[in-house]
């Protein structure tokens, strides 16, 4: 069937969408071709890595949608992708928000900092980078314009009725009191229009209308007047100097930078707004299916520009991207400034590597570390890298079950977990419950030549060590790999043969260590234990139905999971799973038990 709809699939751009057995969307492509696109998931498995072979091995279902360019795909993939999420794709994900400055739709606007978007409540700059980053441009607006900075309703009515007075604001020269009238509508808006060119970004026109004004009052003589304009250009080209990074004629550019590593690729992204930076954003992101650097980076150029609400006609990227847009031109700098800017970016997401790396190998000397002080205070010949502990659970001598967990590098390792049902044992015998599951597990890593752990920590005390020590002098593996027991009331060490406990300082983090695992290994087999003590209270009550034998309850708990599934089934839902007599004994059952 799959095969079928692979071969019919057409040779045109398009989203194509992967479910599993159970419907879910587990991956969602784009592709120039979906037919060449799809089928090579197919029929070139030898070259992908391990990931994208257990997707391909889960794929049961294909749908795909078909779109006019490769761009439009693009654009459908993102949008799937952060609808649903998922697990085989990457998510360029960040929950971090980041400031805007936003002019109000009031009369006399203000000029606020917001985290909030909201669209109807006035006309939005940003996002800034960083709250320093917010400050310094509002306080340059504030330094060059007289914008209020109260909440006053300054409706006509209210001007003409003389409701307000003047605050502090008007008295040190900050603002103008229009809020007495002081100031005409259109004078003050004149300079919020001002202020807006300075959020954009177009620093070159205000600096050309405060030179020009300068000039003008200096032609005058009105040299008090042109000696105000002065001090605001020289406020706006000290603001300029510290922001400066290229030539000013480079404007209106996003700059999209990517550093990979084997498993994350981290991105860099700049706007630029006359040679200046006007925002900058890191971006980390966990490879999923060994996805390459220029698919990545198209993704990312798409997210951020729409995220950031960027139209810039240019973007420059340090690897070409793999899908064309209409909306932009993407360049790939070779020299002079436009490369500086590309090199900056980069620089910043190869710092963020760096970063990263580093954080991760302080993390991996940290366990080890601890593992090191582990294998000096137990006095380890070998350093511990692989720890199992085993931990034996029953409920008043019923079901007895074991379980063993593994910890490699300090970390647990759940797909080395095991379960055990005790299997020789009759009756509540710690010490021969452990005996077994020990030699059980040893037995079957020599069978199948697995890896040995470094050390084996047995929950309990000298009596459960000594039985684990039997298990592994029968397996002739005693003295071949260390085994301590820990007992539970004292938290003591022990070794096999000594009568004293290890001392090791209770604070010691080898200890603590020791303990985590240990109680990893009881919560474990508690859980365990559970299930299966009211899967066999749940066995024991269907059984005690007339006619209804141990095969038939096993039957049902394997479909229904729980009675009180069955006590809700209908009859022809039992009947699927047991026939028709069975069915009708075990409805008439549940229906007693309802009535009393």
């Amino acid at each position: 069937m799959l095969k079928d709809q692979i071969a019919s699939l057409p040779d045109s751009p398009g989203v194509y969408r992967y479910y599993n057995k159970e419907g879910l969307l587990i991956y969602v492509g784009k592709a120039k071709s979906l037919k060449k696109r799809v089928s090579s998931y197919f029929t070139k498995q030898s070259q992908y890595n391990r990931k994208t072979e257990k997707l391909v091995s889960e794929i049961v279902k294909l749908e795909y949608t078909l779109a006019n360019t490769e761009f439009d795909a693009l654009l459908l993939e993102n949008n799937l992708i952060k609808q649903n999420q998922p697990k085989y794709n990457i998510l360029l994900k960040d929950d971090k928000t980041f400031p805007y400055l936003c002019i109000l739709k009031e009369r006399f606007p203000r000029i606020i900092s917001t985290r909030k978007y909201i669209a109807k409540q006035g006309e939005y700059f940003g996002p800034y980078s960083s709250v320093g980053a917010m400050n310094s441009v509002l306080e340059l607006v504030r330094q060059l314009y007289s914008i209020r900075t109260c909440s006053l309703l300054l409706s006509n009515e209210n001007i003409e009725e003389k409701k307000f007075k003047v605050c502090l604001e008007f008295h040190i020269g900050n603002c103008k009191g229009p809020c007495e009238g002081l100031q005409a509508e259109s004078v003050y808006n004149e300079e919020i229009a001002q202020a807006r060119y300075i959020l954009k970004g177009n620093l070159s026109i205000v600096e050309e209308y405060f030179a020009n004004q300068m000039k003008l009052a200096a032609e005058q003589l009105e040299f008090e007047k042109a000696g105000f304009y002065k001090f605001k250009l020289e406020k706006l080209e000290n603001f300029q100097t510290k922001s400066l990074v290229v030539n000013r004629k480079l404007t209106d550019i996003d700059v999209v930078t990517i550093a990979s590593s084997e498993t994350d690729a981290f991105i860099n992204y700049l706007q630029i707004k006359e040679g200046a930076i006007i925002f900058s954003k890191n971006l980390e992101i966990k490879k999923k299916l060994d996805e390459p650097d220029e698919e990545i980076l198209s993704m990312a150029v798409q997210e951020l520009r729409g995220e950031h609400r960027s139209n810039n006609p240019e973007v420059f990227t340090n690897k070409e991207l793999s899908v064309k847009s209409d909306d932009f031109e993407n360049i790939v700098p070779q020299i002079g400034d436009k490369k500086k800017l590309v090199d900056l970016s980069l620089k910043n997401a190869l710092y963020l590597k760096r970063e990263r790396e580093i954080n991760k190998e302080e993390r991996k000397t940290k366990k080890n570390e601890v593992l090191h002080i582990l294998q000096e205070n137990l006095r380890l010949n070998q350093y511990p890298k692989i720890i199992e502990c085993f931990d034996n659970s029953n409920f008043q001598g019923t079901n007895p079950v074991a379980a063993m967990v593994r910890f490699v590098d300090g970390k647990p390792d759940k797909k080395g977990y095991r379960h055990f049902n005790i299997k020789t044992v009759v009756g509540p015998d710690d010490f021969a419950s452990m005996k077994e599951i020990v030699g059980r597990r040893y037995k079957r890593i020599m069978e199948e030549e697995g890896e040995y752990p470094q050390l084996i920590i047995v929950d309990g005390g000298k009596g459960q060590l000594s039985s684990a020590c039997e298990a592994l002098q029968e397996l002739g593996l005693y003295g071949k790999i260390p085994i301590v027991g820990i007992a539970k009331r004292l938290e003591e060490i022990y070794y096999p043969d000594d009568s004293l406990p290890l001392l090791i300082s209770k604070k010691s983090p080898a200890l603590l260590l020791i303990q985590r695992i240990r109680d990893e290994a009881h919560r474990f087999g508690i859980t365990f234990h559970r299930l299966k003590r009211s899967n066999s209270t749940f066995v024991t009550e269907l059984e005690s139905i007339p006619g209804i034998g141990k095969k038939t309850a096993d039957k049902l708990l394997a479909h229904f999971r729980s009675f009180k599934k069955i006590k809700e089934a209908t009859l022809d839902e039992l009947k699927e799973v047991v026939g028709e007599a069975a069915a009708e004994k075990i409805l008439a059952h549940a229906n007693e038990k309802a009535i009393e």
